[in-house]
């Protein structure tokens, strides 16, 4: 259910192109007329900046393997996004994970020995280019533009954001209080046929408590506790996203379930 993006480019990112006041001077961006980019997509990382946020919309679990992310699911299966509407948009007001908020930006090093991240933008999104009416990208021949730096500034607060979470995985498999997720749902009309879906982490709510008192006062203190928490709580939503999807004829065939 739960798989981290593709180790080529990122997910929704199909090419990147450094930006440049020599290369890009002239150029302007316009509005995404849609999220088209994300419609097939039933899973987006989220950091653990946004836990409490997001919890509130989404199930938030951890992707299996040793480097586990922790993403919000906007569908239990592959390709479901219970979110989008056939106009590409989303069809309810919820919170929108950074990680979309960012596209078509993001901050990557030019060269894999290079110290520094650069701003880069995926030129596919066919919003940044030469056209005649949006915002500018540079002025004064090559001083960044307000908006510029917004998305600059944006794009660094992300990868903080990443670092802490990063953080956060290593300590929960410090504490080894992951564990392979399961989750079975049954139709009211089929009862004797439930969902399974596996293929995801969480937290292990005994093993949480078995810890030593002193071990989960210090989770406390450093804020770690209230999004175990945050992302244990999202968990309930589970069967509310399987009811969306059932509600939109989403529902994949019981064999396909897994």
């Amino acid at each position: 259910m739960a798989s981290a993006p593709q180790p080529n480019l990122p997910l929704f990112y199909k090419d990147l192109m450094p930006l440049n006041s020599r290369d890009h001077a002239d150029w302007k961006v316009g509005v995404l007329e849609d999220a088209a980019f994300m419609a097939d997509t039933h899973a987006v990382p989220v950091t653990t900046d946004e836990f409490i946020d997001a919890q509130r919309d989404f199930p938030i679990v951890f992707t299996v393997g040793d480097n586990p992310l922790p993403i919000a699911l906007f569908g239990l299966n592959e390709g479901v996004n219970t979110f989008m509407g056939e106009d590409n948009k989303l069809n309810e007001v919820v919170y929108v994970p950074a990680y979309i908020r960012r596209y078509p930006y993001m901050l990557a090093r030019l060269h894999p020995e290079a110290e520094d991240l650069s701003l880069c933008f995926d030129p596919t999104a066919g919003v940044v280019g030469k056209m005649d009416e949006g915002l500018a990208l540079f002025q004064d021949g090559n001083q960044p533009t307000e908006y510029t730096q917004g998305v600059l500034d944006f794009c660094r607060r992300f990868e903080e954001a990443g670092q802490r979470t990063k953080s956060f995985m290593d300590e929960l498999k410090k504490l080894d209080i992951l564990m392979d997720g399961e989750i079975a749902i049954t139709r009211a009309d089929q009862p004797d046929k439930p969902f399974v879906y596996r293929g995801f982490q969480m937290v292990n709510e005994d093993k949480l408590r078995e810890l030593p008192a002193a071990t989960l006062e210090d989770l406390n203190k450093n804020g770690m506790l209230i999004i175990i928490h945050a992302h244990l709580f999202s968990l309930n939503l589970m069967r509310v996203i399987f009811e969306r999807q059932m509600a939109q004829g989403k529902m994949p065939a019981l064999e396909g379930a897994n």
